[in-house]
């Protein structure tokens, strides 16, 4: 069906790259280098588990849950999943 100027999958695309950005995004936000011993927020000590399942961790379990639920709060990402949505 066409669509004036855009091509036939001109939303799927734009939704493609939406997920794409996002991805990049997040895979830039993961930590990077060697894991510390210590929260660097709290003190409290990183167990060692954590340290090897996520090289690079610098905050302990309580300091990075609350550290998600502040930026979760504002993604700026359409979730309805409506075409309209993510004409605008």
């Amino acid at each position: 069906m066409a669509t004036g100027w855009a091509g036939d999958g001109a939303v799927q695309d734009q939704i493609d790259a939406t997920v794409a950005d996002a991805i990049k995004r997040a895979r830039s936000q993961l930590p990077k280098g060697k894991s510390l011993k210590r929260c660097e927020e709290c003190d409290a000590p990183i167990p060692e588990a954590r340290r090897k399942a996520l090289p690079g961790v610098r905050l302990c379990v309580p300091c990075q849950e609350a550290r998600d639920a502040g930026e979760s709060a504002s993604s700026g990402y359409n979730r309805r999943g409506s075409k309209d949505s993510q004409l605008r």
